[in-house]
């Protein structure tokens, strides 16, 4: 049970929900206390311990019943579908499983694991054999549906479905003469079997397809600007981002493991096995370790791009902890820091207090220049070497003085400064943007309406 579990919890995070190793290991622990009995206590318990956010409830369920149910309910109906071919009630049924086992070993006949589990309804192996024989079909693989049949021949041929039909045939042959159910019911057996191999191929064909529409779902986003974005494509596009975040944090973490063990020290190979002639029977690696980076986010929350504002919080405060500090700020015509609400709230909390207009007036008129000279007079001094400083916002100043002095200063003292404008590049300079003002002054100048572009500029940040 234990490597279905953990199957499971792979195939939640292929769909985009974060399952922990610790998460399992909890898994493991509470269903060690409930038991696996009863099928809605399990759902309950995984839930409980592997879904941390709301949104992800309703994938979780879909692909809960998907996995767990899917086969399993097709193994029970099929037995159940039999039974009453056969006129039985549950009672009837089981007697005439306990007849043929008592024949069985009467006449000393002895049965291959697959015809047993299938003939004594044995659910639990059955399922067991035929995920096996899926696995060695590599089932996986599947991406079409007119690919059900040659999937499905895979699997009869790996579960050694020609040689039970031999089996079954001569098993017939021998209980001739006994009840006439017998041979009934091994008939049914068999097309029961072949249902089975039908559910286990279509059932992983439904997953990849639930997988695959996710996938579409969130590639049709990619290009959608920001500001045309419904509810529903908003709650798509915050999984989205956390989705890149999640894949960036394993990107920045396998560098760091590598760093750690350093770079190999040609130089001072040669100079260690000088003893030796050169030949270096001792590798020197150079382990000096480069600092975490400091990161400062300026995000302009006016409400001409305040959907962007969202998005680039939720990004900044999902990468929190891979940077030695993360400070954020926001601003409309005056500037304030919201990182205090980032380490004690949680995320959705954070953003909503941060621009329902708790920390500055989000509903006043744009003013750059003087959110500038605010961030100059209070911050300057935290920003130097290792940091890198991200600027998000149209730029549109409604003709207030520019102040790009401060700009200036900035990148000079930063590791680098780095603008991301939500609106179309053809766009700025015109009218009130000072965008032509504050470009000349930054490391980076990005266009960022939309999840493609805000993919692109977080990979040259992470590679900077």
């Amino acid at each position: 049970m234990n490597e279905r579990l953990l199957e499971f919890s792979n195939l939640l995070r292929r769909n985009g929900l974060r399952v922990s190793l610790a998460e399992n290991m909890d898994t493991f622990r509470a269903l060690s206390v409930v038991g696996l009995g009863d099928r809605e206590t399990v759902r309950a318990t995984l839930r409980a311990s592997m879904v941390k956010r709301t949104i992800d409830i309703p994938t979780f369920e879909q692909l809960f019943t998907l996995f767990f149910s899917g086969l399993a309910d097709a193994i029970t109906q099929a037995t159940a579908a039999t039974s009453q071919a056969l006129g039985l009630d549950d009672a009837d049924f089981q007697r005439l499983l306990e007849e043929l086992e008592r024949l069985l070993r009467e006449r000393g006949i002895e049965l291959s694991p697959l015809a047993r589990a299938l003939l004594g309804a044995d659910g639990g192996r059955l399922e067991r054999m035929l995920r096996e024989a899926g696995e060695r079909a590599r089932v996986d693989d599947i991406q079409q549906g007119f690919q059900e049949g040659r999937f499905a021949h895979g699997v009869a041929s790996e579960l050694g479905l020609g040689a039970l039909v031999r089996e079954i045939e001569r098993l017939k042959e021998q209980l001739q003469g006994n009840d006439a159910r017998f041979a009934q019911y091994l008939e049914r057996r068999l097309q029961d079997l072949n249902d089975m191999i039908k559910a286990l191929v279509r059932g992983q064909l439904e997953r990849q397809d639930v997988a695959r529409r996710d996938h579409e779902r969130l590639a049709a986003l990619s290009d959608k600007s920001f500001f045309y974005l419904t509810e529903e494509e908003i709650r798509r596009m915050q999984e989205a981002v956390q989705k890149l975040a999640q894949r960036l944090r394993n990107v920045i973490s396998i560098r760091r493991r590598r760093a750690r063990r350093g770079k190999f020290d040609s130089s001072g190979t040669l100079r260690r096995n000088l003893q030796y002639g050169g030949v270096p029977f001792r590798i020197v690696w150079d382990r000096r370790k480069k600092e975490k980076p400091q990161v400062m986010v300026l995000c302009d929350v006016s409400d001409s791009v305040r959907n962007v504002s969202r998005f680039m919080l939720q990004f900044v405060y999902s990468l929190q902890d891979l940077y030695s500090k993360v400070r954020s700020f926001i601003f409309v015509s005056e500037v304030g820091e919201i990182t205090r609400l980032f380490e004690e709230q949680d995320i959705h909390q954070a953003i909503e207090t941060a621009l329902r207009g708790d920390v500055i007036n989000v509903y006043a008129h744009s003013d750059f220049g003087r959110a500038f000279k605010g961030f100059h007079r209070d911050y300057i001094a935290a920003v130097n070497k290792r940091t890198t400083v991200i600027v998000l916002g149209d730029a549109r100043n409604n003709y207030n003085l520019p102040h790009e002095w401060v700009l200036k200063e900035i990148r000079q003292r930063a590791k680098q400064l780095i603008w991301l404008n939500p609106e179309n590049r053809m766009t700025w300079g015109f009218g009130d943007s000072e965008m032509d003002h504050y470009a000349p002054h930054c490391t980076l100048v990005e266009e960022c309406r939309n999840l493609g572009q805000l993919y692109r500029v977080i990979d040259r940040l992470v590679a900077a």
